[in-house]
């Protein structure tokens, strides 16, 4: 039996990736924070032996990194170099998710080999991991697959994240507030994630980076007129435009490096994604 062992277990990929791993009869070791702080060495020291690491631990709310930079550096960056010693002194493999560290892209849609623009302390955070990575499978040899998911969504997450936010504003029936109505992301239903992950799983990569995606881009305007005429609903919108400071306006992703390499590819749309969600609210008939 593959052994994997789970950071992050508790958060929102890590509750609808453990289920799917359960159902394949793999053996999963969760790792929460009541077991330690993953940025301290002591922390891994107590881990059992695993063949596969999935580190999804870390801090992943961007406006947050901007006023706490070195809390995201400690987690992100301190939290991966652990997990790649764990798996150079247990000689395990690891998954790690990081995140878009594309900027503001130069064209549309975008490869893996793309410019990397850091423009807020969390994509500094992951990408300097990512170096860490690379040296780590360059000069210990360790087999890592590195995902890059764009903008992920689903079931549970919290309300700080913009479609959650959208369907709670819905489930109030009042009105929808929204910062700005015009960019565009690509959005990824959870399940696609997760089937992402499945497909790391059962192809290793030597050292591989994949972009995780639909591969379609919808404004934030189209994303709440989805809603909405899912829930049969046709409450007043009202935005402040209000533009962050680096704004990126478009992101869509090339997904063909996944679709080849690890044979994995998108299934879930945007309206199928959100009428999932509206249907565990129980507010569709």
């Amino acid at each position: 039996m593959t052994k994997i062992l789970i950071t992050g277990s508790t958060g929102f990929i890590g509750t609808h990736l453990i289920p799917r791993l359960r159902l394949l009869q793999y053996g999963i070791f969760s790792v929460n924070h009541r077991l330690g702080d993953v940025a301290e060495s002591s922390t891994w020291s107590s881990f059992p032996n695993a063949d596969i690491v999935i580190h999804l631990a870390g801090r992943t709310f961007v406006p947050e990194s901007w006023t706490d930079p070195v809390g995201f550096l400690r987690t992100n960056l301190n939290g991966t170099i652990y997990a790649l010693n764990y798996c150079r002194e247990r000689n395990a493999r690891l998954i790690f998710i990081s995140s878009y560290l594309y900027g503001i892209p130069e064209t549309l849609p975008i490869a893996e080999d793309a410019p990397l623009q850091v423009n807020n302390p969390y994509a500094l955070s992951k990408k300097l991991a990512e170096e860490a990575c690379q040296f780590y499978s360059d000069y210990y040899g360790i087999n890592i697959t590195i995902i890059r998911p764009f903008n992920i969504y689903g079931p549970g997450q919290s309300t700080k994240f913009l479609i959650p936010s959208i369907v709670e504003q819905v489930l109030e029936g009042i009105a929808i507030k929204v910062k700005d109505l015009e960019p565009r992301r690509d959005y990824l239903y959870i399940d696609d994630l997760i089937d992402a992950f499945l497909c790391a799983i059962e192809k290793p990569q030597r050292y591989g980076i994949f972009n995780i995606a639909s591969g379609t881009s919808h404004s934030v305007s189209e994303i709440i007129g989805i809603i909405q005429n899912i829930a049969k609903k046709k409450l007043p919108v009202h935005s402040d435009a209000v533009r962050r400071e680096q704004e990126v306006m478009d992101t869509r992703a090339d997904v063909t490096r996944a679709i080849e390499i690890l044979g994995w590819r998108p299934r879930w749309s945007l309206n199928a994604g959100c009428t999932k969600i509206l249907l565990g609210k129980d507010i569709l008939e």
